[in-house]
């Protein structure tokens, strides 16, 4: 037999490391129901006592920390407090977002009760986010119907606007997007979360979001008294600066669950998509000493697959769950007491992340090479 040649042998070589690379796109060897019998059944079972107990050192840190502010009225602390404040902000969201998926409590009521208290705190529209955050969880990793963070088809992307695109990807202001995004969504998407005849919600759905409006506009109003009585400085200090981080907190960590990964993952469409395979293109991340404050949010793909499972047994679970998985579960790296490893994350996909093809069921994020080269004439 005669000797292969160089280029053969290389051929062969990257023939069969393309032979066993692993696809995250291709459907999974095992079902939803696998997982979850894996998945001791404790896990399941909500305590709300001890959700409560996290509310309690959650609402009590937040209030000893504005006593503290207000004492010492220094701008050398000031700083300190606002990163310490906004992050306890975030950590107050995620308990009511908890709420909102009924992990919190199998009663519903004390769901709602809880749940309006933690988010009117931080102007959060309760029912009206909790209703399409519901939407993006049923649909997550549709290109067409999921909710949160959709990438946008390439006709689309062609169209909107360079202020649109610069506020998108152009870091500071994506991590400001919030607010924005509960008045007026996504691009693409029309609607409000205030607004009860919004698309985003069902006629039997409108009493709750007014309710949730009015809850905000209380808060909202209490905020202007105070700043009437107080100053506006004074409440942009023990206030809005920390509403600002809890805002920077929430774009950067709902992002990084579904983008930034080292490796593209897929989006679908049509009927290559399934709540299975949506679910498993997300990205769990670990936030350093972050990772009890805000409570287990990171532990993020079962999360959106069971999220009836409460947070403190989320860890758990997902340990349970990763034998099934095996590779569609994507282990993450591990942080330092600062996560400062996923700014490269966010950073790297804000430049390479920008638009999906309008034709095909799994499609993967491309690149605009010149999304920032200069304004179109007509703006």
């Amino acid at each position: 037999m005669g000797s292969l040649g160089i280029s053969e042998i290389y051929d062969k070589s990257s023939f069969n490391e393309m032979e066993f690379e692993f696809d995250p796109s291709a459907p999974p060897p095992f079902r939803l129901a696998e997982i979850r019998n894996a998945i001791p059944k404790h896990c399941w079972v909500k305590d709300p006592f001890r959700s409560l107990s996290y509310v309690v050192r959650d609402v009590v840190f937040v209030a000893t920390l504005i006593v503290i502010a207000i004492h010492l009225d220094s701008w050398l602390f000031y700083p300190v407090y606002w990163a310490i404040q906004g992050t306890m902000f975030w950590a107050i969201f995620v308990l009511g977002h908890d709420c909102g998926h009924g992990s919190f409590s199998d009663s519903q009521l004390l769901n709602n009760v809880v749940g309006h208290i933690l988010h009117s705190a931080i102007l959060v529209p309760y029912h009206g986010w909790r209703i399409s955050h519901k939407t993006h969880h049923q649909n997550h990793g549709n290109v067409e119907t999921d909710e949160s963070w959709v990438p946008m088809p390439e006709k689309l992307y062609n169209k909107v606007g360079y202020s649109t695109k610069f506020l998108r990807y152009k870091i500071p202001f994506p991590l400001l997007a919030y607010p924005m995004y509960l008045m007026k969504r996504s691009p693409g998407k029309s609607g409000s979360h205030f607004n009860p005849y919004s698309d985003l919600f069902q006629p039997h759905e409108r009493k709750n979001v007014v309710t949730s409006t009015l809850c905000w506009t209380v808060m909202a109003a209490l905020l202007v008294y105070l700043c009437i009585a107080f100053g506006s400085l004074q409440m942009f200090k023990i206030y809005g600066a920390p509403y600002l981080i809890f805002v920077m907190w929430l774009d950067f960590v709902t992002y990084l669950h579904h983008h930034g990964y080292e490796k593209k993952l897929p989006w679908y469409r049509g009927k290559e998509w399934s709540y299975l395979r949506g679910g498993l293109t997300t990205v769990d991340r670990d936030y350093g000493l972050f990772n009890n404050i805000h409570h287990d949010i990171g532990t993020h793909v079962i999360h959106h697959l069971f999220p009836q499972i409460p947070h403190y047994h989320l860890r758990e679970a997902t340990k349970a769950a990763k034998p099934i998985l095996g590779k569609y579960y994507r282990e993450p790296k591990k942080s330092g007491p600062i996560p400062f490893h996923l700014v490269k994350d966010l950073t790297r996909s804000m430049k390479q992340d920008h638009y999906v093809s309008d034709s095909g069921e799994i499609v993967f994020y491309q690149t605009d090479p010149h999304i920032f080269r200069s304004a179109p004439k007509d703006e």
